[in-house]
């Protein structure tokens, strides 16, 4: 027999749905649907997350605070301990606490607890600081009061235990998704996400909530009115006032994206409230255009439910106690009571919504109307299309090369650009499991062409036949797919990377669920190619380029200062700990001045200690500057201070200076101090200082050199091991031969491939429509503010 949170550590895909990417970031979902929780009932309005350099979490919110003290009924245990280390212990099992909640399992903050390597929490509340630390679940101690505060609410920091979970980093972008739809459908809510990996900061504000959702789906396309239609509804229940809430506006689009929500949960499989949202809005509009004589030149023809939300943009936001889910991941609402809420609701304030607004009522219909016709045009398109032959999958297209397999789990299909790289893929290929398609030129932008254009192209027409799946929404099957492994396969230049993005539109706008499904991956040539006589070596990133210059820079080279000597093995780890502590740097820059936290770390003697000894912290912030402008002579400070951190009972470090003309504070507090970013950069830099202080002498095979620091010796390490080498940045699949391209690009046992994931569906409807659509004033506009990140353009 398990024992509480034993029992999750070992089973813990049946509390988070798995240990892959999506169960990595349902931890930080629990942690913040906590806070979404104290929103909702009124005692907070500020969220704000922070993903550190770890890949630990912070998450902090301005509510109540998790109640400390004596609990009432454990008896020995603090409150928050119960909460954060108890089962089925939290506040939503009271319908008091929370009239209406996502997080209604109760286990959610404490699965988070048992699958970290270690939690801390800080509540503030009545005036005082309280911390716990906790370590796969279990405290290290008492929660205990450690400064004094005017705060209310609770501070949440937690680093998963990446030996239980595959995946090992965190996506900003799937968690700045997710937080945006909370912020959405919370009006009011501030909610920041910050990636102190990156220095991506993301802040969400939106007062209409999902009337802005509605309005921001459709920002980058022509809206048949606007503001959206809102529509809101509370309704009694058996256990309680429940609250249906819709938003609904048209664009000039062909795709549809309607999202639904219950108690803050993106429901992405649907389920009974986008059930009856479909069916009463396909009834609202059906009565009001036959009744008022709008659909006649569609003769015996009804529109359906898909030319109803042709080009629509909705959000479903369902607020209900009792909510119930299919699993504890909450991808689909099961309440029964949930599709009458919403039909009911939609039946009357749509078709009352149609009748006070006739010009706009005839708008929709007309769009509705000409989706009908298209929907006709596009079968006619497809049955002529497949009279001729080209969507029978019974004859294969004449340019796939298909492999012998027949079994699509070990089938895969390469769709390479250009006859001549398709012809070295052929050669070069497995052809039990691998089939090659060549593309000859660019296949046409679906994003701007209806559906009976598209399948009038002919290459388009070929990948369909191809793939086996059928096209349109009555015909498509993802079930029939003929390889499990489709991909993408183009030069690394422009018109390459042009191609790409084409096929890119085409999957996710005509065939989602191979995207949904995992199948679809894009090959990664080399990015190098390194010859010395007839040798050759393909590198695929700046990343493994580095590794191979250290690697063959160190085999006979010495690094000697005094009586130490650094080779091999030794001189490759010190050149990459140099390395780490400057791209740490780096990153760090983005939200505080390098320089400061470079000469903080190099005078030494800085830490949490030293933080609470205020007679010898005196001394630091002159012995910093002082270190600061001995490595950086430009830097100018404003001003190095000491203030009070009460809430932790110790002192901070606060810096205020300059960067590239821009006011820049940096402080060193106990929050940085504490943090992960810190413990790094004082690891490496401790490695670093073992070989003592410079300058050092460096002996390579072409003679001797001095060197001042670490990161001087790699330089010239890497100068060294380039010498004598060809190094050429690989861009053509053309460039190599058949053999070299199986090597490098299409053997299962060596080749990288990416996989092509949604992981912010909002996102990324936003950018295909942006750069792929036919507003060209925001392609501008995304093009200016992106010009300068663009790495590597071959023009």
């Amino acid at each position: 027999m398990l024992e509480g949170l034993e029992a999750v550590r070992k089973r813990p895909h049946m509390y988070i749905g798995d240990v892959g990417e999506r169960g990595l970031h349902h931890l930080v979902y629990e942690v913040v649907d906590n806070s979404v929780d104290e929103a909702m009932a009124g005692r907070a309005d500020r969220i704000d997350v922070v993903i550190h350099s770890n890949n630990s979490v912070t998450v902090v919110d301005n509510g109540s605070g998790i109640p400390v003290g004596p609990h009432p009924t454990v008896k020995g245990m603090d409150t928050l301990d119960v909460v954060m280390t108890k089962l089925h212990a939290g506040g939503k099992f009271e319908s008091n606490a929370y009239k209406v909640s996502g997080g209604l399992h109760g286990v959610g903050v404490t699965c988070v607890n048992a699958l970290s390597e270690w939690m801390k929490v800080e509540v503030y509340r009545e005036g005082k600081v309280w911390a716990q630390r906790y370590e796969k679940g279990n405290p290290t101690g008492k929660v205990t009061a450690v400064g004094e505060t005017e705060r209310h609410g609770t501070k949440v920091t937690f680093r998963p235990d990446f030996g239980i979970f595959e995946a090992k980093e965190y996506s900003f972008e799937t968690l700045s998704g997710r937080l945006r739809e909370l912020a959405f459908l919370n009006a009011g809510l501030f909610i920041s996400v910050e990636d102190e990996r990156s220095g991506k900061k993301h802040e969400f504000h939106f007062k209409d909530g999902i009337r802005e959702f509605a309005r921001y789906l459709n920002k980058s396309r022509e809206v048949l009115f606007d503001p959206p239609i809102h529509l809101r509804q509370e309704v009694e229940t058996e256990r309680g006032a429940a609250t249906v809430e819709i938003a609904l506006q048209w664009n000039d689009g062909y795709d549809e994206k309607v999202f639904a929500f219950a108690n803050n949960i993106h429901n992405h499989e649907g389920g009974t409230h986008l059930i009856g949202f479909k069916t009463a809005l396909t009834r609202t509009i059906n009565t009001y255009g036959t009744k008022n004589n709008l659909f006649k030149d569609l003769k015996e023809e009804v529109p359906s439910g898909d030319d109803m939300r042709e080009g629509l943009a909705a959000v479903i936001a369902l607020r209900l106690p009792g909510a119930s889910f299919e699993g504890q991941t909450k991808t689909k609402l099961s309440n029964s009571e949930a599709k009458t809420m919403v039909e009911t609701m939609l039946n009357d304030r749509l078709g009352a919504w149609l009748e006070e607004n006739p010009q706009l009522a005839k708008r929709i219909c007309a769009k509705v109307a000409e989706a009908a016709r298209a929907r006709i045009a596009a079968r006619k398109a497809r049955e002529t299309v497949r009279r001729k032959g080209a969507l029978d999958g019974a004859s294969l297209p004449g340019k796939l090369a298909d492999c012998q397999s027949r079994d699509p789990s070990e089938s895969e299909i390469y769709i390479v650009e250009g006859d001549s790289a398709g012809g070295s893929a052929k050669q070069g290929r497995d052809r039990r499991t691998q089939a090659i398609l060549p593309l000859r030129g660019k296949i046409l932008n679906v994003e701007k062409a209806r559906f009976d254009k598209m399948l009038g192209s002919a290459e388009i027409a070929t990948m369909i036949t191809a793939l086996g799946t059928g096209i349109g929404p009555e015909e498509f099957d993802v079930e029939k797919i003929r390889y499990h492994k489709i991909v993408i396969m183009t030069d690394a230049d422009v018109d390459g990377s042009h191609i790409r993005t084409l096929l890119l539109t085409f999957f996710f706008r005509q065939m989602p669920s191979v995207v949904e499904k995992g199948y679809l991956y894009i090959a990664q040539p080399p990015l190098y190619r390194i010859q010395k006589g007839k040798k050759e070596q393909y590198l695929k990133d700046e990343a493994a380029m580095d590794e191979w210059l250290l690697a063959h820079g160190t085999e006979k080279a010495k690094l000697v200062s005094g009586e130490t000597v650094l080779a091999g093995e030794d001189l490759k780890r010190l050149a990459l700990d140099a390395l780490a502590y400057r791209a740490l740097l780096e990153r760090a820059d983005k939200r505080r001045d390098k320089r400061i936290i470079d000469a903080a770390i190099q005078v030494g003697d800085l830490d949490l200690a030293l933080l609470k000894d205020h007679a010898r912290l005196k001394e630091q912030p002159e012995k910093i500057f002082q270190r600061a402008q001995k490595l950086h002579p430009e830097l100018d400070v404003k001003s190095a201070r000491i203030e009070r951190d009460v809430e932790h009972d110790c002192d901070a470090l606060v810096f205020d200076t300059h960067v590239a003309g821009a006011p820049r504070q940096t402080r060193l507090d106990f929050d940085y101090l504490s943090g992960a970013e810190w413990a790094e950069l004082t690891e490496h830099h401790a490695n670093l200082a073992q070989i003592g202080p410079g300058p050092y002498k460096l002996e390579l095979e072409s003679g001797e050199e001095e060197v001042g620091d670490a990161f001087q010796a790699v330089e010239a390490l890497k100068r060294a091991a380039s010498a004598g080498q060809t190094i050429q940045r690989y861009k053509g699949l053309g460039e190599m031969n058949p053999e070299q391209l199986w090597e490098t690009t299409m053997d299962p046992e060596k080749r990288t491939f990416l996989q092509v994931r949604v992981d912010d569906t909002v996102a990324a409807d936003e950018i295909f429509s942006v750069l792929m659509g036919d507003a060209v004033e925001q392609r501008r506009e995304f093009i200016e503010k992106n010009a300068l990140d663009a790495q590597n353009l071959d023009i």
